[in-house]
């Protein structure tokens, strides 16, 4: 805040409080004398009631109301037990509140005891009003009058402290700011060029003719010129460091020695969450793992930090940090996510697919071992051929199945879209499965919607999903079961899904049953000759087609596999 600013708002301020002070005593005053004035009035008043009081107690209502009438006061006579005698605000015809107690009112107990009392009543709603109580021939008598009036002088009376005060205020805050101003014209140019000066603009320097700021003037100039010689290359060394920083893949963070960033790259600013223009924490604050802060308390305190791989929010970052030489810290953040990702893909890929071969080879291994040393009978020679030519047909299948979900997730592959009969497709799938179908009493059922006999896909894919679904749907179907297979118009297109009526997929397998070589039940899987990618080939075939797949299932209830189509169906 400025010298002039502050002169002006200490002015008003003193003001101010004066001027409070003033109005609040002298109302205080006023208020006081006019009450006491009036406390003598009443008192005067209520001994000329007393001394115009009969002495037959049963005139005292209708010569209060007389007394009342010519004063404006109310007027209350008491007896010595606190009972109203006589009030003359009651209507001649009306004493019904006569006998009414006031032993709780203040002023009539201090009148009973022989002395003088008063008490103000402030109203809520209107003026208040005082009582003043005096003793009485054998009691009391009170006379009331509203505090209307003294309200009124005193509310004057602010009013006209309040008008002197606020000129009083005007002509004080004028003066201070003719004042200030005045004093610090000159001080405050000065200050705006060297505002000037410290944003890289062009000062204009004042002419005061006050010697001393002159000489200020003569040294700023001096050294405005200096710093912008400096600044000019200082600008020039920023970008390029900006930009060969932000050109970084890797994540760059650099704070000072209080932890305060003073710069972040794009690419730190991705890793970390932040966006472009989102301010920054400071350094010991913006990492939530403990293994990061660990990190960055120890670079803090001056030790470096090489190769720290550590997880945050789902990523995995390799941090290394540096303390810098004058303090702070530089940390360059690797994103190692998705080579750590590419790792674990191919260990889960290598260990399934070891998995998958070792039963089959075993088994061809043990078979061929028996035929070539034990040379046994023909028959037992013929099961075990067959033995051996089963175990490699499922590791040929399984290379089949590989080698297409590798043609289909590198996008070597394209659905060459067309109309397909639904019907005739699942037939055709159905085929291959005709000779186990029967043998276990399984039967295919077809229920195709109105408008969704034909879906546009390719026919080769079509087939393939609906071999998969009918030989994943057999291989869980209970004896004398049902497969069917369904298509429905949907608002994306069409549906069609497989359904069989096994014992179902605990809801904990569902949303992994389309991942490759996953199998909820594995030990049958494996004995039906399963390799665990039909589903996963479904899955990517379906959505090639710019579609989607879901799975529903209860225990004891089958399963539904439901493939979504996208467009419209072709009639």
């Amino acid at each position: 805040m400025s010298f002039a600013r502050r002169l002006v708002l200490g002015t008003v301020v003193v003001l101010v409080f004066t001027v409070l002070v003033l109005v609040w005593s002298a109302e205080r005053s006023l208020r006081r004398d006019l009450e006491a004035n009036l406390v003598r009035a009443l008192e005067r008043e209520a001994r000329l009631v007393r001394a115009a009081l009969p002495a037959d107690p049963g005139a005292w209502p209708e010569a209060v109301r007389r007394l009342a009438t010519g004063s404006g006061h109310r007027i209350v006579v008491v007896d010595r037990a606190s009972r109203v005698r006589a009030d003359s605000d009651l209507p001649a015809d009306s004493q019904a509140l006569l006998g009414l107690s006031l032993a709780d009112a203040p002023e009539i107990r201090d009148a009973l005891r022989g002395e003088r009392g008063s008490a103000p009543v402030r109203g809520r709603l209107g003026p208040g009003e005082l009582h003043v109580a005096i003793p009485g021939v054998s009691g009391a008598v009170r006379v009331t009058a509203s505090l209307g009036q003294v309200d009124e002088t005193v509310g004057h009376a602010r009013g006209a402290v309040a008008g002197g005060a606020v000129i009083a205020l005007l002509a004080g805050v004028v003066l201070a700011l003719v004042a200030g101003r005045s004093v610090t014209r000159p001080i405050a140019e000065l200050a705006g060029a060297a505002r000037a000066m410290a944003t890289g603009g062009r000062p204009r320097f004042p002419r005061s003719g006050i010697p001393d700021v002159d000489a200020l003037v003569q040294a700023l100039r001096q050294m405005h010129r200096q710093l912008s010689d400096r600044f000019e290359e200082l600008r020039r060394e920023r970008a390029e460091s900006t930009a060969l920083v932000d050109a970084m893949t890797e994540g760059v963070i650099a704070a000072d020695g209080r932890g305060r960033i003073a710069t972040a790259n794009a690419a730190a600013r991705r890793l970390l969450g932040y966006g472009d223009s989102e301010a920054l924490p400071d350094l010991p604050e913006l990492f939530r793992a403990k293994a990061a802060r660990e990190v960055v308390n120890a670079v803090l305190g001056g030790a470096p930090v090489e190769n720290r791989e550590v997880e945050l929010d789902g990523s995995v970052l390799l941090m290394n940090a540096r303390p810098l030489p004058s303090g702070g810290a530089l940390l360059v953040l690797f994103d190692l996510t998705e080579v750590r990702r590419l790792e674990a893909v191919r260990r889960d890929f290598v260990a399934n697919v070891s998995h998958e071969l070792k039963t089959p080879l075993t088994s061809i291994s043990g078979y061929a071992e028996t035929l070539l040393t034990d040379h046994p009978d023909p028959d037992t020679t013929h099961r075990f051929l067959e033995t051996i030519l089963g175990n490699a047909r499922r590791m040929q299948k399984l290379v089949d199945g590989l080698l297409d979900l590798s043609r289909i997730e590198a996008g070597r592959w394209q659905p060459a879209v067309e109309p397909v009969d639904v019907a005739a497709a699942a037939q055709e799938a159905w085929s291959a499965f005709t000779d186990r179908a029967t043998g276990r009493r399984v039967e295919l059922a077809l229920d195709l919607g109105a408008g969704a006999e034909r879906v546009c896909a390719d026919p080769d894919a079509l087939r393939q999903i609906l071999t998969n679904l009918f030989d994943n749907a057999l291989r869980y179907s209970p004896a004398g079961g049902r497969i069917t297979c369904r298509s429905r118009l949907d608002a994306d297109g069409i549906a069609v899904s497989v359904s069989d009526t096994g014992p179902g997929i605990p809801s904990e397998h569902l949303p992994r049953i389309f991942e490759r070589f996953y199998r909820a039940d594995s030990s049958r899987s494996r004995e039906e000759g399963g390799t665990g990618l039909g589903l996963a080939i479904v899955k990517h075939l379906v959505e090639a087609h710019g579609g989607r797949v879901a799975a529903e299932s209860e225990r004891g209830r089958g399963t539904i596999v439901t493939a979504w189509f996208p467009g419209s169906q072709t009639g």
